[in-house]
């Protein structure tokens, strides 16, 4: 069956108005006034705590697909880290990547990449897509959660909070590059999942979609490139199969197991591949 495109989405304008914002506001990074050593290494260490530990580990490989189990604090400080990311709230983020390995690239699918590599990248966020109304019964799981409950409340204002703190040790230099430059990178990095890994890249199986491997998005993600891995075995903790696909959150994963913090961790070899063919 052939997809076809949306019906006139209705825009969002909240959204659009803040990625804008925010666009803008990572521009001040450019200038002399706002830029210093220091405030670079806040926003990468702040780029490794919300997209590593917080998205890839966090959002993604723990509250989506429960590929280990981790004590419940360790679960809500990666939960917290993901919501500093400021990729929307979790339970959205959840339940929307749940729906994208459920119908991935077909009609359904949140950012299908059959509607094109713009939609796919950014646009499906400024639009209401039309499964919204599904989203409930995707999170069922940790819709009651009061911590998840607080962070998708309130992952703006925690993004305010960080930013005074940033000010008050760093003033400006650390809330432009710490917040505006961070969140503008790891932003767009994250987005390359949804459009460049259903692009280019290369396939390492026949998955019945669209999903690549692209290397320069996991140095990105911290292991989130390596896509057609992931597609072919969805609850697997581990996205790099070969010894040069780097995956630094799998790496993560094997240091906590070692800690004795990281359990029934899920693999490749108790998994059965999502091949078609």
């Amino acid at each position: 069956m052939i997809d076809v495109r949306f019906e006139s989405p209705r825009l969002r304008w909240d959204v659009m108005s803040f990625t804008i914002g925010l666009h803008l506001a990572a521009l001040l990074g450019l200038f002399p006034a706002f830029f210093s050593w220091s405030a670079v290494g806040v926003a990468v260490l702040l780029h490794w705590v919300t997209i590593g530990l917080g998205i890839s580990l966090g959002f993604h490989r723990l509250a989506t697909h429960r590929s280990l189990k981790v004590p419940r604090w360790l679960e809500y400080c990666l939960i917290f880290c993901g919501t500093l990311a400021a990729q929307g709230a979790v339970k959205g983020w959840v339940g929307y990547h749940r729906m994208h390995h459920v119908y991935s690239d077909r009609l359904k699918d949140p950012h299908n990449s059959t509607q094109g590599f713009w939609w796919s990248h950014i646009s499906w966020l400024m639009h209401e897509v039309p499964m919204k109304p599904e989203l409930a019964r995707y999170t069922k799981d940790i819709a009651n959660d009061r911590f998840y409950g607080f962070c998708h409340q309130y992952y703006v204002w925690l993004q305010v909070g960080l930013a005074i703190v940033l000010y008050g040790l760093g003033g400006w230099s650390f809330v432009v590059w710490g917040v505006f430059v961070r969140l503008f990178v790891g932003f767009h990095a994250t987005c390359c999942v949804n459009s460049v890994c259903h692009t280019f890249g290369y396939r390492s199986h026949e998955t019945e979609d669209r999903s690549m491997n692209c290397w320069w998005v996991a140095l990105l993600t911290f292991g989130e490139g390596w896509h057609n891995n992931h597609h072919a075995a969805q609850a697997s903790a581990r996205f790099g199969w070969r010894w040069w696909e780097v995956d630094c959150v799998w790496l993560t994963i094997q240091v906590l197991a070692a800690l004795g913090l990281a359990t029934h961790i899920k693999t490749t070899n108790s998994l059965k591949l999502n091949q078609s063919g």
